[in-house]
């Protein structure tokens, strides 16, 4: 079992930057590869950003590619998400997901944190 807690969301305006953590416990967090999603209400969860164990390999949905950046720290067990240039259609809660295959899909991730709420104002 993998315990995923997200923080760090909250409200920022339209071109500022906020990051966000995940913080993991439980089995060893440097053999899952990790992933960040979001999701507006009625609307399916969206794929963000994914890292490989390691954090050699990173992968970005084609809205946020250039903006934000997902990135690990193995010993302490975080994975975080910068997003810079924040758009009002980044409003989301967003989800971290952890498998220990590369996740691309919702359906491809085994353990979800709680979700932190993200709101951008215009």
């Amino acid at each position: 079992q993998v315990q995923l807690v997200e923080s760090g969301g909250g409200l920022v305006q339209a071109g500022g930057s906020l990051k966000l953590s995940c913080a993991a416990s439980g089995r060893t967090f440097s053999n899952y590869c990790m992933a960040w999603f979001r999701q507006a209400p009625g609307k399916e969860r969206e794929f963000v950003a994914d890292i490989s164990w390691a954090g050699a390999r990173r992968n970005y949905a084609d809205s946020v590619k250039g903006r934000f950046t997902i990135t690990r720290d193995n010993a302490k067990k975080t994975v975080f998400l910068k997003m810079n240039n924040l758009k009002p259609e980044d409003t989301d809660v967003y989800y971290c997901a952890a498998d220990l295959s590369r996740i691309t899909t919702s359906a491809g991730a085994a353990y979800w944190g709680q979700g932190t709420q993200m709101t951008v104002s215009s």
